[in-house]
């Protein structure tokens, strides 16, 4: 027998649905109940490599960690990393298996993966407590509903109530929770239990007329109003999608220790992936993080990262086509810290051979590493440990290029010549005792008096985010109604709202 479950869907896209779930996950387990995550299908450049050697999207990774458990596959049976505007990499319960345009995709593929979907979240009931799944998009997206296996078609197959969030702070959030009923089946309305707004700012007093109104007008409850929080993502779905604004995100505001800051650009190439690489930087004290796209803004710089991308080649051509190749090139000349990860280490390199990724042949990379990059049919998919600069180290790897690396010091399986480093390695920033070692160089290389704080845990600071967001529900959510939805699923006769989806 199944154990409980819920199905956290949205108005729109970044409505919230990712934290919202992680949130409901952590005040679970505070309770003492077993949770576990499940996001059915996720379309992200942001992934993670679980113990067992699976691909999954970072969000899940993080809604695991709320839940205190390992993160699994199951977690993410169908993973979509978009390759370009109109094709996607597949990846099916952790293994690449293909490459697909939209089209393709949504013309039937899709479909055929709802038995393998359903039976990844089975095998979680019947293993935890409950599951709390997170949908994508709109459930009210109608010209894909047919082939639907995140939103209602999982909901629908699986017998899960759904809470509808939506994020005040855009406008339109009572259009849009109405909107959203409206569009669906009378079956898929069944299953709509209610609503959850996110992102209020102000007196709440001011919102109830509305939400009074709302019930009256769907038969529906909002099962809580979470406040504005600053700094409150977790780990970023998009990569294509990053904002420029020259900031990761609202996070530590801390003085630095030392009498200097750290000034570090993060190249913002095609296709970005994992560029949750720089969150460990930003949350030092002292250091400053902003995303670049113009050469102009690599001179103030004391540390220049490229970061992974789902395409080398294109993010190569983008550098050159910006001026920032050249930039980079004078940058590494001058003996000035630039640092390469997965996809910028290739382009680091001095020549990269693409059959694979974007089938261009024979590339030249920067050549200010001595690197050789093939790409491989089969993906890299490992969890290494090692050591760097007399630090432990841990990462992940995620990549098709396989670098033979011919000169320079070794640096994580890659290689460092003078000030310019290069690693397929994901994540070692999170290991304290490496990062701050790391920053301590760059900050000697480009003069600074910057000191990185002794006491910073990222592994802490995670926690305590995590937890924020678990008190953001259990102080504004009706908790006691979200259990009953968990434990017992949608309330019997909620009304339907007419018109309906159309035939």
């Amino acid at each position: 027998m199944n154990n409980g479950g819920l199905l956290v869907a949205g108005t729109t896209s970044d409505a919230g649905k990712s934290v919202v779930t992680a949130g409901i996950c952590r005040w679970l387990v505070r309770q003492g109940v077993k949770v576990a995550p499940f996001k059915a299908q996720n379309m992200s450049l942001n992934s993670f490599v679980t113990r067992e050697g699976a691909e999954i999207g970072r969000a899940q990774a993080m809604q695991a960690q709320a839940c205190r458990v390992e993160p699994t596959a199951l977690m993410n049976p169908v993973l979509l990393k978009p390759g370009g505007e109109q094709s996607s990499q597949v990846v099916l319960l952790g293994k690449p298996v293909g490459e697909l345009s939209a089209r393709g995709y949504h013309g039937g593929r899709q479909q055929k993966l709802l038995g393998t979907v359903l039976d990844c979240l089975a095998e979680l009931r019947g293993t935890y407590d409950a599951v709390i799944c997170e949908g994508a998009g709109s459930p009210a997206e109608i010209n894909l509903r047919r082939t639907d296996i995140v939103n209602m078609g999982i909901a629908r197959n699986a017998g899960l109530p759904v809470l509808v969030v939506g994020d005040i702070d855009r406008g339109g959030v009572f259009a849009s929770f109405f909107g959203t009923v409206a569009l669906l089946s009378p079956e898929d309305q069944a299953l709509v239990a209610g609503f959850l707004v996110n992102k209020f700012r102000g007196d709440v007093s001011l919102l109830e007329p509305g939400l009074d109104m709302l019930h009256g007008l769907t038969g529906r409850h909002t099962y809580g109003v979470l406040p504005f929080r600053h700094g409150l993502g977790i780990d970023e779905e998009d990569g294509l999608r990053v904002s420029l604004r020259g900031t990761v995100r609202e996070s530590n505001t801390a003085p630095p220790v030392g009498e200097d800051v750290l000034r570090v650009a993060v190249c913002a190439i095609p296709l970005m992936s994992n560029f949750t690489d720089v969150d460990a930087l930003a949350a030092e004290p002292g250091v400053v993080v902003r995303f670049v796209d113009r050469p102009e803004e690599l001179a103030d710089a004391d540390l220049v990262i490229i970061p992974g991308t789902r395409g080398t080649v294109r993010a190569l051509e983008w550098l050159h086509e910006r001026g920032l190749a050249d930039a980079l090139r004078r940058r590494a000349a001058d003996g000035r810290p630039v640092l390469g990860i997965c996809g910028g280490f290739q382009i680091l390199g001095e020549h990269i051979e693409d059959e694979v990724e974007s089938r261009k042949g024979a590339v030249d990379g920067l050549g200010v590493l001595p690197v050789r990059v093939r790409f491989a049919r089969e993906k890299t998919l490992t969890r290494p440990v090692g050591e760097a600069l007399g630090e432990r180290v841990e990462g992940y790897e995620i990549h098709h290029g396989v670098g033979e690396v011919t000169g320079g010091e070794p640096f994580l399986d890659g290689c460092r010549v003078g000030q310019i480093w290069g690693t397929h390695w994901h994540g070692s920033l999170e290991s304290d005792g490496f990062r701050r070692a790391f920053l301590r160089e760059v900050a000697a290389a480009a003069g600074r008096r910057f000191v990185p704080a002794p006491g910073t845990s990222f592994a802490a600071l995670r926690e305590e985010q995590l937890d924020r967001l678990g008190d953001l529900i259990e102080q504004h959510a009706d908790t006691d109604a979200l259990w009953r939805l968990i434990e017992s699923g949608a309330p019997q006769g909620l009304p339907f709202i007419p018109p309906g989806a159309p035939a």
